[in-house]
């Protein structure tokens, strides 16, 4: 993935029926920290209005998808980190939020690393490719800290309560490979493919009409949560 000017910490690019969320803090893995947490809800409201965009494609710059929360960032306020955390979470929270409401199916690209709220946001889209090399790490137990940025959201209702269990309390991390056996990642690539497959995989996608996307994506998040009888009459 190719990085962009240091000054902007999250890239939008819009390429026709498909629009492209890139992390940009490639020196620190795209840490997030509160400037990028304050931009992404500001640009997934701007995909969800466009019309013409029918797939979300977020990925990162350089050599990892995500690490998670910006370290320095809370070390700078020790003494009272809770006030920081949740100005960045609520930034964060607004922009999943909006992923999942918007009409454009949202398909994360990862590789190299996915940490903590990194892991989180890569299994909070509709949709999630990744290279072979990808590692996923969950980190927050050995914080001593519970899981955030949607991961008890994604990982759960993609792979169920005893595998999340699994990865946030005793594995700790894992492989692309294994993500797709346990059916987080849909697809695993070669890293040295992993952008053109992704631009494929939207572009396959992008063919079917916006409303017909919307509707199966309504339809796909609601089913758990939604009675039989009631599930049939939204089809």
């Amino acid at each position: 993935m190719s990085s962009r000017p240091a000054t902007e910490p999250v890239v939008l690019d819009i390429q026709g029926a498909v629009a492209i969320i890139t992390l940009n803090r490639p020196a620190v893995f795209n840490a997030l920290d509160q400037a990028t947490a304050r931009k992404l809800p500001e640009l997934a409201t701007r995909v969800e209005a466009d019309r013409a965009v029918r797939v979300l494609i977020i990925r990162g710059a350089g050599p990892s998808f995500c690490a998670g929360g910006d370290i320095p960032t809370f070390a700078k306020h020790l003494d009272d980190m809770g006030p920081v955390v949740r100005d960045l979470l609520s930034d964060l929270h607004a922009f999943l939020l909006t992923l999942r409401r918007m009409p454009q199916l949202v398909i994360t690209s990862v590789h190299g690393a996915a940490a903590g709220a990194g892991l989180s946001l890569a299994f909070m889209g509709d949709l999630c490719i990744a290279a072979d090399t990808a590692r996923f790490t969950a980190a927050y137990h050995k914080l001593g800290v519970s899981p955030d940025g949607g991961g008890t959201v994604g990982i759960v209702r993609a792979a169920g309560a005893r595998r999340a269990m699994q990865i946030f309390l005793a594995q700790g991390s894992f492989t692309a490979a294994e993500g797709a056996a346990w059916g987080l990642v849909n697809e695993v690539v070669p890293a040295a493919d992993l952008e053109v497959a992704t631009l494929a995989l939207a572009g396959r996608i992008a063919r079917t009409p916006l409303h017909a996307i919307a509707a199966t994506k309504h339809l796909v998040h609601q089913s758990p949560m939604t009675a039989i009888a009631d599930q049939l009459e939204a089809e």
